[in-house]
């Protein structure tokens, strides 16, 4: 059918062409015929490829992005990089923030760092009205691993606003306030780690202070962890002790390294910043990645669908970014703290700023050759930092304004058809009252993001007029308010 539609749209571009060159006199083997001739040829083939990039049809409207509300908005211009920089510049005075750095010393290390941060919560929990508990819950761990010589304290903060109609559903943002050198054991030399995660921190802690005083439909949390340098030992904790709370999480996010906008070359790039998203989940058994990799779901595991959904609402005039999804865990050579959710099931992915120099991580403060190594201040970009907490702050808030993604989303297989059925069940462990309707997402197998929606209702089954072979195929919630959830990706099912 296609191949004689094709055929019919080159007969009639002959025709056209045979008319044309018999009007202007050109209808023999003159130079500029063939010029003619060539140039059209382009453009059918032009034509054709556009022919092709609209397959396969479908129902629905063009999918467009959710664009944030006037409260929003008005969250988003709270972020003030002014606060940021003194936020950083603090966590850089305490010389060291090493993990096996001074517990007790009341001005330097890493239990001078813990104390600051988590007054500073406690600051801004005064202004909640009892909606925000902030706490420290700490553990040791014991030596034995390869940067643990000796048995050392570890504590998390974390600042929680309980959610109004739905508190067991969380969405949790964090950055870790630990720092290193070249020598992960050094506890001794300063450390400053401006980038590396002062930033990230900042992040968390500028989100708690703007976020005590609204009041969100799910549970967030604001945290700052230690031990990641380490070996991701605070979040670790952190996403095992969720985990044996029975919370649902369902989304996280870690800013490691969100500081800077300046590349080792000096090439400046403000306005991007990555959001990497695991494909194949290191939670999943062999056999749901066997049904996966058979399906085709490789690109939509649940931390994928987080991503989208960031690019989807924190690309905009209001954060001033652009979410770049990189469909990877993480960089080479390299992990951060999204990663013991990401084992436990949770849907995590990881912000990080677009290039890195690597002369200011990880690094001895020193001078070679005239070029300055360390995490220092005066190389943060504090404006690019604020907006990266606006694409965050736009994200958090939109997850939990919106109903929880479904769950237990099946395509059916039962029987061999072009149209497509799905069943799912409300993502939320209460009866949302702000939940309204459900959409079918979907797009062509070698798009990356969704291109069309098809409402349904209020209803949790559906068959569409849509082959299950040909596409992609999601279900996200719809909320009352307008904020509407991630997608969910189904399974095979009955």
């Amino acid at each position: 059918m296609r191949l004689g539609l094709l055929g019919l749209l080159y007969s009639l571009y002959a025709l056209q062409y045979g008319l044309w060159a018999i009007a202007h006199g050109t209808h023999d083997e003159s130079e500029d015929g063939d010029e003619h001739l060539e140039l059209n040829a382009r453009q059918l083939s032009l034509d054709q490829c556009n022919f092709a990039a609209q397959w396969p049809p479908g129902p629905g409207q063009l999918f467009t992005s959710q664009e944030p509300n006037t409260e929003l908005r008005q969250m988003l211009a709270e972020i003030d990089p002014n606060r940021i920089e003194a936020i950083i510049t603090k966590l850089v005075s305490f010389g060291t923030r090493s993990t096996l750095s001074s517990q007790t010393d009341p001005v330097r290390g890493i239990g001078a760092a813990r104390d600051w941060i988590a007054s500073q919560m406690h600051g801004f929990a005064n202004t909640s009205n009892g909606r925000m508990t902030i706490t420290t819950p700490s553990f040791v761990q014991p030596a034995g691993s390869e940067r643990i010589p000796n048995d050392t304290v570890i504590t998390n903060i974390m600042a929680t606003i309980k959610g109004s109609t739905d508190p067991n559903r969380v969405y949790l943002i964090s950055g870790h306030y630990d720092s290193r050198v070249t020598d992960v054991l050094n506890a001794i030399d300063d450390s400053p780690g401006a980038d590396d995660d002062a930033s990230g921190v900042a992040i968390s802690m500028e989100l708690a202070r703007i976020l005590a005083t609204r009041n969100p439909s799910a549970t967030v949390i604001l945290a700052a962890v230690a031990g990641e340098e380490q070996g991701l030992f605070g979040s670790t904790f952190m996403a095992q002790q969720l985990l044996e709370q029975g919370a649902d999480v369902q989304g996280m996010f870690t800013n490691d390294i969100v500081g800077s906008s300046t590349a080792d070359d000096g090439t400046k790039d403000p306005f991007n910043v990555r959001l990497f998203a695991q494909g194949i989940p290191s939670s999943e058994s062999a056999s749901t990645v066997a049904t996966r990799e058979s399906i085709g779901g490789e690109n939509d595991s649940p931390a994928r669908e987080l991503g989208r959904f960031s690019a989807e609402v924190a690309t905009n005039d209001a954060t001033n970014m652009n979410v770049r999804v990189i469909y990877r865990e993480d960089r080479f050579l390299r992990g951060g703290d999204h990663e013991p959710f990401l084992d436990r099931g949770f849907p995590a992915a990881r912000f990080t700023e677009p290039h890195e120099n690597f002369a200011h991580q990880h690094q001895d403060v020193r001078v070679v050759d005239g070029v300055q190594f360390g995490d220092l201040t005066e190389f943060v970009d504090f404006e690019f930092t604020a907006r990266v907490g606006r694409v965050n702050l736009a994200t958090l808030w939109s997850l939990a304004q919106a109903p929880g993604t479904p769950r237990n989303l099946t395509i059916s297989t039962s029987v061999l058809t072009n149209n497509s059925t799905l069943t799912w069940v409300p993502g939320s462990d209460v009866v949302d009252p702000n939940l309204a309707g459900f959409e079918v997402l979907w797009r062509p197998t070698t798009e990356p993001f969704w291109s069309h929606i098809i409402p349904v209702g209020s209803v949790t089954k559906t068959t569409v007029l849509l082959s299950k072979d040909n596409v992609i195929m999601g279900v996200r919630a719809v909320g009352k308010n307008g904020f509407k959830s991630p997608a969910a990706y189904p399974f095979p099912g009955p």
